[in-house]
């Protein structure tokens, strides 16, 4: 294969990948304000300039594309996580860490929250189990750090704490519903996540 030739399958790959970025991020946009149901092919086709039956180059199905979202979202927790804890802070440095990372991915995932929170059950069982299985791996890196600040709770106490704090970051999507339906400017952006951050900081490390 010429040099040429390299470069312009380079070139194609790229662009695939980036129209396939971009789909994911069109999906859950669509099926936040929508619903799954609510979406066809056609409209998730025309929202990144293609038609729809040109989705199926990138994904194999409506709920292939789904999965997509959910499974990068998830996966992208577990790996951010996975980086606070081991960054070797002490404890309530590394609780406050987890929830910061946390505030920022619910303020930017916005979308994906109100997909999972409506459409997680249409996924396939192979994705859905992927993305429970991954949000059990990221639920137990707040555990740890949680037992770390209050090392004498036992683990059903330290998992509720771990479900409040996020029931309450998550809580996200409904108070300014999304950033592409309300004008959120950036001071109101940053109050938001100072808000959000101080709440669940000040409730995980309670006594």
């Amino acid at each position: 294969m010429t040099t040429h030739s390299r470069a312009s399958r380079t070139t194609r790959e790229r662009a695939k990948a980036e129209r396939a970025d971009a789909l994911v991020e069109a999906a859950a946009r669509l099926f936040a304000q929508h619903g799954f149901d609510g979406v066809s092919l056609e409209e998730l086709g025309s929202a990144v300039g293609v038609s729809g039956p040109a989705v199926y180059r990138h994904f194999d199905s409506k709920r292939a594309l789904l999965g997509a979202i959910l499974l990068r979202a998830s996966d992208d927790l577990l790996t951010g996580g996975r980086r606070v804890t081991a960054a070797g802070y002490d404890a309530q440095r590394c609780l406050r860490e987890l929830v910061d990372f946390h505030v920022d991915f619910a303020v930017r995932g916005a979308d994906v929250i109100r997909v999972q929170d409506r459409d997680l059950t249409r996924l396939s069982d192979e994705d859905r189990g992927t993305v429970r299985r991954l949000q059990r791996e990221y639920m137990e890196l707040w555990v740890d750090a949680l037992r770390a600040v209050h090392p004498d709770r036992g683990d059903t106490d330290l998992r509720v704490r771990a479900h409040a704090g996020f029931g309450l970051i998550n809580s996200t999507p409904y108070v300014v519903r999304t950033r592409r339906e309300v004008a959120v400017d950036a001071e109101t952006d940053a109050l938001l996540r100072q808000i959000l951050s101080e709440m669940a900081y000040a409730a995980l490390a309670s006594p």
